[in-house]
């Protein structure tokens, strides 16, 4: 019985062969779209699950409230973690200490290997409870981090440096004078991980390291807690400690200081905090891609189910013959979801295929390394077989049970209308999809205004034609000469030497005081960016009061020039000559000379933050402002140049514009994926009513052919055929809009600076909308239009 059904089933959709190709074309793409979609969503899920105890490891994340100011951060303080490992409830502790934490001056690390100094930045302090906490496979060596001047490093790390894995005892040269002892080789760290450093370096090894009290956070703190813990129990006696080691300031007029157990799984994807160690994703991307890939689906579906009831009178006889010959209704539903089900099996197949072909691509848009591993394939094969049974039986469910509940006499006697008009429900799918469709569109365009006024933003600096030499403290002092050098030559408009620019990764923050004596309630954390003279003029910084930093003034390099966010979180209303402290190695002052517009050097999802420049030498990196039509040859000046200074070191550079696109890659990547993904879905549509104009075209094939006899023009054909669709697809705009302008302005709600939603982005999106639909039916409309009413009449 059952090879009869596929037998049967399979005759039935070679013998129409145009709606099979349409309903198997769009559910392969559809579901090629949705494994796509669920590869990436399976990554971003799996982050930090590599480890074994991953549901008891939670990070301590601290939460402050300070003269209004609410933020939550990854780091913590150094004494918190000493006061809180002899809790009964936890297991083991761990700690990572950044190399650019508020009590560590930041650092740059070059690595020797041979006669090169080679820059690392996946570089971390630790203490040896890591390898306790955190499931870090050894390969050679024990590792170890409890003397000063040792360290692990990663398999690749040691393939790099020593061309081989079994590298214990061995040492590293670091920044040309620290020599580490290597104690263990570890697995790379997998890249679903929130942390992935290549060298972890004693906790004991820091460089003019001081013990840190409370105050001085920065450090990452972790806790495996012991099966059972009670998390509220450990965060109120986190509180108490809290209370007993801050003064009282902390915790009165609204200022509070509490700490939160956060877990390791919510950190990639559910994290509040500053500072964490890498990128974090959002589980609010995970949440729409995870809609865009069910609506995907739901439209190929209601593809199906369209075109099966549309075509409904073509199989009317065929029902009305088997069941007059005896067929039972329960065999005819059988057929029918045997048909749907081969036409989901095929679209699989094909599916499974194009994920593979497209697998690239995709992990090229969304920078990730997806793959068909074995590991995936234990979850989705079966998945797939679960995706062929409920989909074919859902989307062919309704053609089944409407096709068979036919009565043989009425259809034999050519009563049943099951044309395009009679359809509720197939109106009601065509709205449906075109509702979702729309909401696309709308949300296609105020996604990509987002990322055009992102990339067309005036920042407040220039970022064009500036060329950033890296790396340039490996000179040591000949940077200064370089930096002179370059800018003496022909192209070169100026030139500046500071690592701290808008675009890079070198950052800096301190506590800054408006007066004396310190008062805690008083602090405002600033951004503080060591520079020369030349900085302002080089990157274009505007500025707006006072005066600029002269290398011919001593007193400068107790002045800083603060941008009007900072003035406006200090409250000055006349800034200039205003004295502000900072405490670090004693109470230093600051005198203000001059206030710069404020420019943007971080996400355009943050407010701009409180920025003040020091007069101070910063050997990181050298950027000029280059106006040449001969770059390639001012290039090789540069580099020649170099060459001359050390001609062992490797030189590098970038151009401002590429380091910009860079930090703002991730919206950009969000945005490529959900536009692509949005064209399929569109496309996916308009396929369905593609094919539904086809029939019903077909259906009315009579009434066109009498009414070209009587006269009628091919545009009013065309109109006729197409006013049904057009209605349904209004009916969707009305649909969609409201719901589309609510969910997209939540979204833009996370940019700090951002688009307005205007009302001719909907009234575009709906003119797409009917352009579309009016096109695609066309084609079929005007093709109906044009046959010759003798063919349509002849057996009448």
């Amino acid at each position: 019985m059952i090879r009869n059904y596929i037998k049967t089933a399979f005759r039935s959709l070679t013998k129409n062969k145009g709606f099979t190709a349409i309903n198997v074309l769009g559910l392969s793409v559809g579901l090629a779209t949705c494994l796509l979609i669920v590869f990436y969503v399976v990554d971003e899920l799996s982050y930090d699950n590599y480890n074994i105890n991953a549901n008891r490891i939670y990070r301590i994340t601290e939460v402050a409230k300070l003269n209004g100011n609410e933020a939550a951060y990854a780091g913590s303080e150094k004494p918190l973690m000493d006061a809180i490992k002899s809790f009964p409830e936890i297991e083991k502790t761990a700690r990572f200490i950044p190399t650019n934490t508020l009590f560590l001056s930041p650092q740059k690390f070059y690595v020797r290997k041979g006669t090169n100094n080679i820059q690392e930045r996946n570089i971390v302090y630790a203490e040896s409870g890591i390898f306790d906490v955190f499931t870090l496979p050894v390969i050679s060596g024990k590792p170890s981090l409890n003397e000063p001047h040792t360290a692990v490093i990663t398999e690749s790390t040691a393939k790099k440096y020593f061309n081989k894995i079994d590298v214990a005892g061995q040492t590293l040269t670091i920044n040309d004078t620290s020599q580490y002892k290597i104690t263990g080789v570890i697995k790379d760290i997998p890249s679903q991980s929130h942390f992935n450093f290549d060298f972890f370096l004693s906790y004991s090894s820091i460089p003019e390291y001081r013990a840190g009290g409370w105050g001085y956070g920065g450090m990452h703190n972790y806790v495996l807690l012991k099966p059972g813990a009670n998390i509220k129990k450990i965060e109120s006696q986190m509180q108490a400690i809290a209370y007993k080691n801050y003064p009282s300031s902390m915790h009165t007029n609204g200022n509070y200081l509490k700490y939160d157990l956060t877990p390791l799984l919510n950190l990639h994807l559910r994290s509040p905090s500053q500072y964490e160690l890498m990128e974090r994703g959002s589980i609010q991307y995970v949440y729409i891609f995870s809609v865009i890939a069910i609506f995907i689906l739901l439209i190929a579906c209601v593809n199906f189910m369209n075109l099966s009831t549309a075509r409904s009178s073509n199989r009317a006889k065929e029902v009305g013959v088997r069941k007059v010959l005896g067929s039972a209704r329960k065999y005819l539903i059988a057929q029918f979801l045997t048909e749907s089900i081969l036409v989901t099996l095929a679209s699989t197949i094909i599916a499974v295929a194009l994920a593979w072909l497209l697998m690239p691509l995709f992990n090229q848009m969304a920078a990730k390394h997806l793959s068909f591993t074995t590991h995936s394939l234990t979850w989705l094969l079966p998945s797939l077989l679960v995706v062929v049974v409920v989909i074919g039986f859902l989307a062919g469910s309704y053609p089944a049970f409407f096709l068979s509940a036919f009565q043989p006499i009425e259809v034999l006697k050519g009563k049943l209308a099951a044309g395009f008009k009679g359809g509720f429900l197939r109106s009601f799918l065509v709205v449906f999809q075109f509702s979702i469709s729309i909401f696309l569109i709308i949300g296609t365009l105020v996604i990509y205004n987002q990322l055009s006024y992102i990339h067309n933003k005036n920042l407040g600096f220039n970022r064009s034609q500036m060329l950033v030499i890296k790396n340039t403290n490996v000179l040591g002092k000949q940077a200064k000469i370089l930096k002179q050098k370059v800018k003496q030559m022909p192209g070169v408009v100026n030139a500046t030497m500071s690592a701290y620019l808008p675009t890079g990764e070198d950052r800096s923050m301190t506590g800054l005081f408006p007066v004396l004596p310190i008062d805690i309630k008083q602090d405002v954390l600033s951004e503080f960016w060591p520079v020369d003279e030349d900085y302002m003029n080089t990157l274009g910084i505007k500025l707006i009061a006072g005066r600029n930093f002269s290398n011919q003034m001593a007193s400068d390099t107790a002045s800083m020039i603060v941008n009007e966010a900072f003035v406006k979180r200090f409250g000055f209303k006349d800034p200039l000559n205003k004295t502000v402290y900072r405490d670090s190695y004693g109470i230093q002052p600051y005198h203000i000379i001059g206030v710069m517009k404020d420019f943007h050097f971080s996400s355009l999802r943050d407010a701009i933050k409180p920025v003040a420049l020091v007069y101070n030498e910063d050997r990181g990196a050298i950027t000029a402002h280059v106006n040449t039509a001969n770059l390639s040859s001012l290039m090789s000046q540069i580099e020649n140049k170099w060459k001359e200074l050390s001609p062992n070191q490797q030189f590098t550079f970038s151009f401002m514009d590429q380091d910009f696109d860079a930090t703002y890659r991730s919206e950009q990547r969000i945005g490529t994926i959900f536009i692509s993904f949005s064209t399929l879905a569109i496309l996916i549509a308009c396929l369905g009513l593609f094919g539904l104009a086809a029939y019903a075209a077909e259906q009315r094939n009579k009434e066109i052919g009498i009414r070209k006899v009587l006269g009628a023009s091919v545009s009013a054909i065309v109109n006729m055929l197409s006013l049904d669709f057009i209605k349904l697809v209004f009916i969707s705009i009305l649909i969609a809009s409201p719901l589309a302008w609510f969910i997209m302005n939540k979204w833009l709600q996370d940019f700090a600076y951002r688009v307005n939603m205007s009302w001719w982005t909907l009234t575009i999106a709906g003119l797409v909308a009917v352009l579309i639909a009016f096109v695609t039916i066309s084609f079929q409309s005007i093709k109906a239009a044009l046959a010759n009413p003798v063919e349509s009449l002849r057996s009448e």
